[in-house]
């Protein structure tokens, strides 16, 4: 397979709003030993690119600078040592960063074959939230059939990926969302149970829902006042899982109450995590989650796309309040693919 010498890429020119996104020309990332170069049809658009774009958010130092967390795309080179893939395998991964690119290097750890009946841009919306629900809710957490997890943003990316897995493992997803389309597309994914917070108080709907013994498991994106609420809102020797503090990076909570419910409080972040972190959760992904990505226990999530050189407005719609599901951004390769009927089993939506 031929790698031109350079590639388009999006920059962040400065700290500061989505227009900072600037598409440039760089020259093709170098696999390095035990990496792949990953040509990108798509990559998704997450949280964390918000963060890192107004500067709350900063890479490690040994990472790329550029934003963008997950990819599809397919195998364009090998790096030394690399023995598990072949140039033009189909493939999704969790980047260390430089997504928002045609070309990436990623380790080949966090690399797994796109799932059978998906395409290259529907993957892309995979990676990022399932690594982060396989680390945090499942291998972290301990999640068991049977048991009752509130997951609040329920049509969000994490949230919708949550809903899923959740369901996948046999226990029952109560998902917490602000209006009613949000609310029809949580159940859509599987959701059992939907609490609008708008309308309810989610601890004392959690509490009826559970016959008052609360939800084993919790996944708060939210932080802030919502975490002592959550906490009320848990079983008995439950377990809070805290990615994201989006109401603000301070709580304050009855620890008094944590102790007497003997309760787990677990904080995460993903992008820190070394190589051999992210493999093992790639490796519990591809062992207990793809096969449910095959079979359609595991269905796509709303999906709508901008071109990669439109990052900006990409961001613009990820900010917006009403925004539930995943977005991506398409290459002018993947717009390509999608043209010819790249994305017919996943239909996506253009921006």
């Amino acid at each position: 397979m031929s790698v031109p010498a350079e590639m388009i890429a999006v920059e962040i020119a400065a700290f500061g709003g989505p227009e900072m996104l600037q598409p440039v020309m760089m020259p093709v990332p170098v696999p390095g030993p035990g990496e792949v170069l990953i040509r990108v049809a798509a990559a998704g658009l997450n949280a964390p690119d918000l963060g890192q774009r107004r500067g709350t958010y900063n890479p490690p130092a040994d990472a790329s600078p550029l934003p963008g967390l997950e990819v599809g795309g397919e195998i364009a080179a090998l790096g030394p040592g690399v023995r598990d893939f072949t140039p033009g395998d189909p493939v999704v991964a969790l980047t260390n960063g430089g997504g928002y690119a045609e070309y990436v290097a990623v380790p080949a750890g966090q690399v797994l074959p796109l799932p059978l009946g998906w395409s290259l841009l529907a993957g892309a919306a995979l990676p990022e939230t399932f690594f982060t629900v396989e680390q945090t809710l499942v291998m972290r957490a301990g999640l068991e059939a049977g048991m009752h997890v509130l997951i609040h943003g329920g049509a969000g990316g994490i949230g919708g990926a949550a809903i899923q897995r959740v369901k996948l493992a046999g226990a029952i997803p109560i998902a917490v969302v602000s209006d009613a389309a949000k609310a029809a597309y949580a159940q859509n994914l599987g959701a059992a149970e939907i609490i609008n917070r708008k309308t309810e108080d989610f601890v004392a709907r959690t509490l009826s829902i559970t016959g008052g013994t609360g939800a084993e498991r919790i996944v708060d994106i939210v932080g802030g006042d919502a975490l002592d609420r959550n906490i009320r809102a848990s079983a008995r020797f439950g377990h809070i899982v805290l990615v994201s503090t989006q109401a603000g990076p301070k709580a304050e909570i009855n620890a008094g109450l944590l102790m007497m419910k003997q309760l787990t409080l677990s904080g995460s972040t993903l992008r820190p995590q070394t190589r051999e972190v992210k493999a093992a959760i790639a490796q519990s992904l591809r062992a207990n989650v793809w096969p449910g990505l095959a079979d359609g226990r595991i269905r796509p999530p709303r999906i709508r796309a901008v071109p990669l050189t439109e990052a900006a407005r990409g961001h613009v719609e990820l900010e917006r309040s009403d925004n539930f599901g995943k977005l991506i951004l398409i290459t002018s390769w993947g717009e390509t693919l999608r043209k010819t009927g790249g994305d017919a089993d996943n239909p996506i939506e253009s921006v």
